[in-house]
């Protein structure tokens, strides 16, 4: 897999919540973001069909700390066929109301272990599955990344795991910034990322390791799985 110059992001919020997926009914973090985590911050401030993002590494410049949360997830979601009669002024609107039980909607009340003052510097680099080209080269879309990271430009607001969990982004830490690399562990397994088949999900897991405050994320684990995400 060719790929171009890497480019890096940092990110940092209050909290966030990388769910592993053996805990999801009560929500139980990574100590870290996964991957697919990374990707999708990335593709929240730039995604064209043209590349993709292979995800390097992560450093995590904050110590690792938890904190125990209750939060309320709703039972069910609006449907598609609804949200397009609004749109198009055929259908009267209707919130979804979390605690209107006559609609059988309700609430859900969940704890969630969640990590607290958080703060990463995220390091990928740009695959272009249709081959590069003098006219569309790797390095036009990282410095079309790094300017709207400058800007502060985005196509969905980035979050850290979890919608609710905001994150501000820029291309280095801010001034006041305490980087303080926590101490070096076996992550164990870990998900890499989910490749979306015709029929199923397959999930791809990683064992992980924090070395220097620096998460690496597989190459060969990169190209397989794009290999056959585009198949």
């Amino acid at each position: 897999m060719e790929m171009s110059q890497e480019v890096s992001v940092v990110v940092w919020g209050d909290f966030a919540c990388f769910t592993r997926p053996e805990c999801r009914v009560e929500r139980v973090s990574y100590d870290v973001p996964t991957p697919s985590a990374c990707r999708g911050i990335l593709e929240s401030i730039l995604w064209k069909s043209e590349f993709r993002w292979v995800m390097r590494r992560v450093r995590v410049l904050r110590p690792i700390r938890t904190i125990a949360l209750r939060r309320n997830e709703v039972q069910s979601k609006i449907a598609k066929a609804d949200a397009i009669g609004w749109m198009e002024g055929s259908k009267d609107f209707e919130p979804l109301m979390a605690d209107e039980a006559l609609k059988g909607v309700g609430r859900t009340q969940r704890q969630t272990i969640a990590l607290r003052d958080v703060a990463y510097e995220i390091t990928a680099a740009i695959h272009l599955p249709g081959g590069y080209s003098e006219s569309n080269p790797p390095v036009k879309y990282a410095e079309m990344f790094r300017r709207r990271v400058e800007k502060g430009q985005f196509f969905r607001p980035p979050c850290l795991g979890c919608r609710e969990f905001a994150a501000d982004f820029a291309a280095e830490p801010p001034e006041d910034m305490t980087i303080e690399p926590p101490a070096d562990r076996d992550l164990g397994r870990m998900l890499f990322d989910v490749v979306h088949g015709d029929k199923n999900r397959m999930p791809r897991f990683f064992e992980a390791e924090l070395r220097g405050g620096v998460v690496e994320f597989p190459l060969d684990m990169a190209q397989a799985y794009w290999k056959e995400a585009l198949a």
